[in-house]
């Protein structure tokens, strides 16, 4: 029996902040990402006219060709003007007055080498400042993925969050190219997502090639243009739109890598950079799925530890067997389904996906996964499980899924397709996490490595994996949690060791990220971000 990766719909990647969970195990659990615009296709448009520029003399030596906003090719990207206006009301959002934010759309190129073809849309969302007298400029955000959206970060957190940050910067939310509402691609529809993520015993080599083959005919055009080079581009042109010389920037998970990549390719522009969470740029992607998988090996075995110590835990009493006994009734799914009160049945592949996202978090999120598990294993009620996969996997109670899976698969592969593994890089893997992490992956073969299966995909990044230095950027933070189970400690350690007069601050605790569980973190990143006031290296902040 092989249900490897079918335990996840994809792969636990670092995902957007946090995990949106309701308190009493009802609605769904999550990662919060916005949904994605229902447009079956990419609206690509031809280029605005650029400014004529003047003809330049000849030269004996080649001249360094100019980027970003002096490139006189992109000078109309730079000079837009966003047509802000009050955003609609999403009928899907609670608590949230979507009349207080400004909504906009920014126009960037499809491709960077030839600007004066076809241009891609960016949608925007915008909280001005509060004490205008005493504004800063823009903190534009990036939560995750890749496939997160930052505007539903932004108007999801503005008001609890990031409220003292907004006192004195608009808070600038922005889906990323193919991402959400802006030009998203699109892969595959509701119905073969749906059969995607139950799916047990997948055929991986089958499954990648479908996966391409769809969003080669769905977004064709996009995906050449995908990669996290050009997002970073559209990083700095966001940055000129709104007015603002150097680029403030709060990222999470994925946004790490974003604002690492906007750092390297424009260092001269970095303003207050926050890096929370890091992703590691020297890693392959066979590299960083196995660290990953270890890394959550471990958390899903102290939060089965930490289980037994609550009443109503599932798991017995003793913390040397519960992770080995949740382990076998989710793996146990797999040949004994569980049907929900609607008739949608929970799979192991569902099953894994529920309880893994519940363990980016920590605290709320344990206390909701043991719930979960309880009303799964003892009540023979397979809901919440589902809910909590439904949310991660993107999927609302209508059926319909957003585009987050799309945009991560088509991203990743864009960033990481270069350098596929060797067969005995392959095999030294699969040896590597049946060591380390023998209940994620004890039906793991080697076909299963591949998540997102990138063999198939049609374009693929030049881009080796490397150490980004950046000289000349300001003093970049990077934040680390030695409990990281998505974005391992050591990660975090590596990234800022690269970047000129980075300091790395480390909260000392489970979950992913730090900023939200930790008030010593959230105070020290506020600072920094606020006064330019820069924690000591070495400081460690406990979490909450």
């Amino acid at each position: 029996m092989n249900i490897a990766l079918a335990r996840l719909s994809r792969r636990i990647l670092p995902a957007v902040l946090g995990v949106t969970v309701v308190a009493g195990c009802s609605g769904s659990g999550g990662t919060g990402v916005a949904k994605g615009s229902a447009s079956p296709a990419p609206s690509i448009s031809a280029a605005p006219s650029p400014s004529a520029s003047p003809t330049p003399s000849a030269s004996p030596t080649p001249t360094v060709k100019p980027t970003g906003a002096d490139d006189p090719a992109l000078k109309s990207f730079y000079g837009q003007q966003i047509a802000w206006a009050p955003c609609a009301d999403d009928p899907e959002t609670k608590n949230v007055d979507e009349s207080t934010f400004q909504c906009g759309t920014a126009h960037v190129p499809l491709d960077y080498a030839n600007p004066a073809t076809d241009t891609i849309d960016l949608a925007l969302v915008r909280k001005p400042a509060a004490k205008q007298d005493q504004r800063l400029g823009s903190l534009f955000f990036n939560p995750g993925g890749p496939g997160g959206s930052g505007i539903g970060e932004v108007t999801n957190g503005a008001a609890s969050r990031f409220q003292s940050l907004n006192d004195r910067y608009d808070l600038v939310g922005f889906d990323p190219r193919g991402v959400g509402k802006s030009t998203p691609v699109h892969c595959l529809d509701d119905a073969a997502r749906d059969q995607w993520v139950t799916e047990d015993h997948p055929a991986q080599a089958a499954k990648g090639k479908a996966l391409a083959d769809g969003c080669q005919a769905k977004s064709g055009k996009l995906l050449p243009f995908l990669g996290t080079a050009d997002g970073a581009r559209d990083l700095d042109v966001l940055r000129g739109v709104v007015g603002d010389q150097k680029l403030n920037f709060l990222g999470f998970s994925y946004g790490t890598y974003l604002g690492s990549v906007y750092a390297e390719q424009f260092p001269a522009r970095t303003g207050h950079l926050v890096l929370d969470g890091a992703m590691d740029p020297t890693q392959t992607l066979l590299d960083s799925d196995v660290q990953q998988m270890i890394g959550f090996e471990g958390v899903f075995e102290r939060w089965a530890a930490d289980c037994v110590t609550h009443d109503g835990c599932p798991l017995g009493s003793n913390p040397d067997t519960a992770a080995k006994k949740a382990a076998d009734f989710l793996d146990g799914l797999a040949d004994n389904p569980m049907t929900t009160k609607d008739g949608r049945q929970l799979t192991a592949s569902q099953g894994w996906t529920g309880t893994l996202s519940m363990l980016y978090g920590s605290g709320k999120s344990w206390e909701y996964l043991r719930n979960g598990l309880d009303w799964a294993m003892k009540g023979h009620k397979a809901d919440y499980l589902l809910d909590f996969a439904d949310g991660y996997n993107g999927r609302d109670a209508q059926g319909h899924y957003d585009n987050s899976a799309d945009a991560y698969a088509a991203i990743t592969c864009a960033d990481h397709g270069a350098l596929m593994p060797t067969d005995d890089q392959i095999q030294q893997a699969l040896q590597q996490l049946h060591d380390k992490a023998p209940y994620l992956t004890r039906h793991y073969t080697k076909d299963d490595l591949f998540d997102p299966d990138c063999r198939a995909w049609p374009y693929r990044s030049t881009v080796q994996p490397h150490q980004i230095k950046a000289p000349g950027s300001a003093p970049i933070l990077v934040v680390g949690s030695t409990g990281d189970d998505a974005t391992p400690y050591a990660w975090a350690q590596n990234l800022a060791a690269g970047l000129p007069g980075a300091v790395l601050l480390t909260r000392d605790g489970d979950g992913h990220t730090g900023y939200g569980k930790s008030a010593c973190i959230k105070s020290a990143v506020d600072a920094f971000l606020i006064n330019g006031t820069m924690p000591a290296a070495g400081t460690h902040c406990a979490s909450d």
